[in-house]
């Protein structure tokens, strides 16, 4: 059990006055890394069905499927091929998912990170979202998709001769009728946010992304037509931490926007991605913290917990995309409902 390590209430002496020292934290165990220990299936059912999905604040995660390839890749805890750590996370509480796909033969989509497969297909996700819905019919999952290839070092390459991303996804959107909210899978035209009546026992597509960026075609809702790679107007995807100490501005990053999230237009959805890494800084590391430095997950079971007597209270978090969420995290951002 790791240890959680504060310092609350502390003051230094900087240019003659006195500062605060905020709390620290490493890697506690109620924020990083015990997505088992939340159990929140049903969370969305006593919801009213006039609320916004903007309203909300959600507990998502950032490369959902990513558990094999090693300290570099892994983004999330393991419970299973085949789909099985998305159900892992569906239980716990998790409503907003972020799927990669690598075009395979057959015009199929298997799940990658990376060159990395992540030993499930596309149909693995789709059956775990189906099986959940049907069975927490109150509750809807939103979903990011990314095509994942680039075909450069370090990533996959999409296998030849198959229809288009759009025309694979949409041919498995055929095959489960009244799987997904329709307005969000229509190519030809965005969808407005929806309430959480209209989507209860469905799942939502936010945004399909291309390999390098850029929206494919009107997928999606149409608050993101500027979601490209990396951060804009309600997407906070800072992704490169250069190393280990940079980890406090990735913190701050999260900082801001979810600041700037809960003072925002209530009729938008706000997407926080606290995750990161480079070469010099692994995903586990900047979620849970290392050599000293606090971890993204710590910080912000911390600052959510904070009174007025230390900053102005979040009221409602957005969507926080996370590697290696905690249960003590998901209870948290939750509980803001």
């Amino acid at each position: 059990m790791k240890r959680v390590l504060a310092l609350a209430g502390a003051t230094t002496l900087i240019a003659g006055a006195l500062i605060a020292v905020p709390s620290v934290a490493f890697a506690a165990d109620a924020s990083y890394r015990t997505l088992s220990t939340a159990a929140n299936p049903d969370w969305m059912r006593g919801l009213p069905d006039s609320r916004s999905l903007a309203a909300l604040s959600i507990p998502g995660t950032h490369e959902t499927m990513s558990i094999h390839g090693g300290a570099w890749t892994q983004t999330q805890e393991d419970f299973g091929d085949s789909g099985g750590t998305l159900a892992a996370q569906l239980n716990a509480g998790i409503r907003m998912i972020d799927i990669r796909a690598r075009v395979n033969t057959g015009n199929t989509f298997t799940i990658h990170h990376g060159s990395a497969y992540q030993n499930a297909n596309f149909d693995d996700v789709l059956n775990k979202l189906s099986d959940f819905l049907s069975g927490h019919p109150g509750e809807t999952v939103v979903v990011r998709l990314k095509q994942e290839c680039t075909g450069e070092i370090g990533s996959c390459t999409d296998a030849s001769g198959q229809a288009s991303f759009v025309d694979i996804f949409d041919a498995y959107v055929n095959n489960r009728p009244g799987l997904f909210w329709a307005p969000s899978v229509t190519r030809a035209s965005a969808a407005a946010v929806p309430t959480l009546g209209a989507v209860r026992g469905k799942v939502v597509l936010a945004v399909m992304n291309g390999a390098r960026g850029g929206r494919y075609s009107n997928y999606g809702l149409a608050q993101f037509d500027g979601w490209n790679d990396g951060s804009s107007t309600y997407v906070q995807d800072n992704y490169t931490v250069s190393s280990v100490a940079a980890i406090a501005t990735k913190r701050d990053q999260v900082r801001r926007f979810l600041d700037a999230t809960s003072a925002g237009d209530a009729s938008k959805m706000y997407v926080n991605f606290g995750s990161g890494s480079s070469v010099f800084a692994q995903p586990q590391q900047v979620a849970g913290g290392a050599l000293g430095v606090q971890g993204v997950d710590p910080f912000l079971l911390i600052y959510l917990n904070e009174g007025p007597e230390v900053h102005t209270p979040v009221v409602r978090t957005g969507v926080l995309m996370l590697d290696f969420p905690g249960g003590g995290l998901i209870n948290k951002i939750i509980s803001f409902n």
